[in-house]
């Protein structure tokens, strides 16, 4: 899932290329994508992009005196830019492509998911806030006044495990699954441990290697083309998806927690004392 540094990237990617240049069509080819219908998706076009923006990992598309073009990725969607599109109407079918937004040079991108669950979506609004997922959303962690004492308020009365506090999007928005361990990692703190039960000193941890990690990341995106992203993602990762790998800190082996949809990673030694977490389905530490 593309999550804050990746949005960021794709944000500024976009800037470069679309700023100042008009929207022709917008051709959704998977009517599930769409999520408004008012104004319709057509309102877009013939109108020029004035700026992109990024709320948490929603990116946002304004237009000259127009509404909103705004899309999530989800799970398993991306942006594919294009200098040059195909022509001729994409063929609705059943590969990964969801709509097409084509401008005035020939060039545009196309939005696509994989596999079945398609949660992919776009809305076009008059005011990003009236995108419930937007409205929602909690402070970003790399604004300027995010300091440990805003983080030290999110977190006060939390009974969550921090790792679910740290991806819930109301509380703070644009981390997810992979930079949540990450994150963790770098604080040096088991992703079982309760959100409310942080000490100063492990806020003041949480909250240096929260920032220092997504802007790491970021700086590690910057400039990187569209489409290869994911790969950048993957290669800055230290414990997410490295299961069964040594840990570049310690050499402890990195292991992993499974849940129905997902799975976390974390190394031992450096997160939780030694001890091997159970299944999150047990809740606790094994003895």
């Amino acid at each position: 899932m593309p999550e804050l540094p990746e949005v960021e990237a794709l944000r500024e990617f976009l800037t470069e290329n679309l700023v100042g240049h008009e929207i022709v069509r917008v051709l959704p080819v998977a009517i599930s994508v769409l999520k408004t219908y008012d104004p319709p998706v057509s309102a877009v076009e013939g109108r020029e992009v004035t700026a992109v923006h990024r709320h948490g990992k929603f990116l946002d598309l304004e237009t000259d005196e127009g509404p909103h073009f705004v899309t999530h990725l989800a799970r398993a969607g991306w942006l594919q830019w294009k200098d040059r599109l195909p022509d001729g109407p994409p063929r609705p079918g059943k590969g990964p492509l969801a709509l097409r937004v084509a401008l005035e040079t020939g060039a545009g991108f196309d939005l696509t998911e994989a596999g079945t669950q398609k949660r992919l979506a776009v809305y076009v609004v008059r005011d990003p806030r009236e995108v419930p997922g937007v409205a929602r959303l909690g402070p970003d962690p790399l604004a300027d006044d995010f300091d440990e004492a805003r983080l030290a308020s999110l977190l006060t009365g939390e009974r969550r495990q921090i790792k679910g506090a740290l991806r819930d999007q109301s509380l703070i928005a644009g981390v997810g699954n992979a930079y949540s361990d990450e994150i963790l990692h770098a604080a040096r703190m088991s992703p079982f441990k309760l959100a409310a039960s942080l000490t100063p000193e492990e806020i003041r941890r949480v909250h240096e290697a929260l920032r220092a990690t997504l802007t790491q990341a970021v700086e590690r995106s910057r400039g990187v083309a569209a489409g290869r992203l994911k790969t950048e993602k993957k290669s800055g990762l230290r414990v997410h998806g490295r299961t069964g790998e040594p840990c570049p800190v310690c050499g402890d082996t990195i292991r992993e927690v499974s849940f129905s949809d997902s799975s976390l990673q974390y190394c031992p030694t450096c997160q939780t004392g030694g001890k091997p977490l159970a299944d999150r389905r047990l809740s606790r530490l094994l003895k």
